[in-house]
């Protein structure tokens, strides 16, 4: 029986997208192992990459764009239809961080995505389902709730600044021309289970990586207590705290539901099917540490691996954290330095293929 290695990797942020990763891993693996079958699945957790993702498992969805406004100036973001009546948006093809940057960590606001799902009520959307990975903001989701119709305001009945500076000073809403969701719902991919605020909340874990110093993270930290005191709802709820808090932000005010976007979309892929009976499962990402195992794709390829006691192994830019029994290759190691591994990923990519492809039995 030929031997079959799935290739299932995310992408590696803003350095090279899934699909293409997992090319160059099929390359490394035909060129050491011609015999072995290589079935490319790349993946995506509801961050970078969702939308290709649903484009490869679904023939029936349609690209379709809508000009966001960001810092830099429009931009034009893609989103999806399928023929159910579906809508796919993806929070890092409108705000996301590589997009927005880390100049202004306190002001970044998500309203470019409420400019795309207003796009997809208009267009007739009757489910809209959000990837929420990857954003700059940490705005608890006021920013595109405000591109739908809420209106948020100060003590003196003004509207309040965008961003997580607005959330400082907000006292009240007003939800009388906020749009209502689509008819069949909303569910919001998420790749964390974070709570809005606190030790494990979003500023707390996640606004590091947006730019944020520690004296900005008890700012942002305050703000979203701020905004949960104003608003209700259920911070505490696992995801609240996903992409800034956009999980709570959007649960409370529309309704919507949250559900692990790494099983969504492996699910849609139709991955677990395709790792029973394979040789080797391969999959990566640009950084692989203890977040991996907290929502992320890599560490959900490896659970079903583990599942089906099919061999694991991990192809990440960098690598923080071991487990056991899964092999793990770090570019940087193999590269010589990060920037050599960010700047050219794909010969390195192959390189490490070649590598398992040599320790794999005939």
């Amino acid at each position: 029986m030929t031997p079959r290695v799935v290739l299932a990797p995310d992408s590696f942020k803003s350095t090279i997208t899934a699909a293409k990763a997992a090319e160059a891993m099929a390359e490394g693996f035909r060129h050491v192992r011609p015999d072995i079958e290589t079935e490319l699945l790349p993946q995506a957790d509801g961050g970078e990459g969702t939308l290709d993702t649903v484009l490869a498992a679904r023939p029936d969805a349609s690209v379709q764009t809508t000009t966001v406004t960001l810092p830099n100036g429009p931009r034009k973001a893609r989103w999806l239809t399928l023929n159910d009546g579906t809508a796919v948006v993806e929070l890092a093809e409108c705000c996301g961080l590589p997009l927005v940057g880390t100049a202004d960590p306190a002001g970044a606001d998500s309203a470019p995505l409420g400019t795309v799902l207003r796009a997809a009520l208009h267009a007739g959307a009757r489910r809209i389902v959000v990837g929420l990975g990857g954003s700059a903001s940490t705005d608890g989701g006021s920013g595109c709730l405000r591109e739908l119709g809420l209106r948020t305001t100060d003590r003196h009945g003004r509207d309040v600044p965008p961003g997580a500076t607005g959330l400082t000073t907000v006292t009240g809403t007003d939800a009388t021309n906020l749009l209502p969701p689509p008819p069949d719902g909303v569910l919001l991919l998420c790749d964390v289970d974070a709570p809005l605020f606190g030790p494990r909340g979003a500023a707390a874990v996640f606004a590091p990586q947006k730019g944020a110093d520690p004296a900005l993270i008890e700012v942002l930290d305050n703000a979203l207590r701020r905004w949960a005191d104003v608003i209700g709802g259920s911070p505490d709820a696992p995801g609240a705290g996903a992409a800034g808090g956009l999980g709570y932000g959007l649960s409370s005010y529309w309704g919507a539901t949250m559900t692990s976007g790494a099983r969504y979309l492996s699910d849609l892929s139709r991955l677990p099917a395709r790792i029973r009976g394979a040789a080797l499962v391969v999959t990566g990402e640009g950084r692989h540490d203890e977040q991996s195992y907290q929502g992320k794709i890599t560490g959900h390829v490896i659970e079903l691996a583990e599942r089906h006691s099919v061999p694991a192994a991990v192809i990440a830019g960098t690598v923080a954290t071991d487990r056991p029994g899964v092999t793990m290759l770090s570019l940087t190691d193999l590269a010589g330095s990060e920037h050599e591994a960010m700047q050219h990923p794909e010969p390195h990519l192959r390189h490490a293929a070649e590598r398992l492809a040599a320790r794999l039995t005939a």
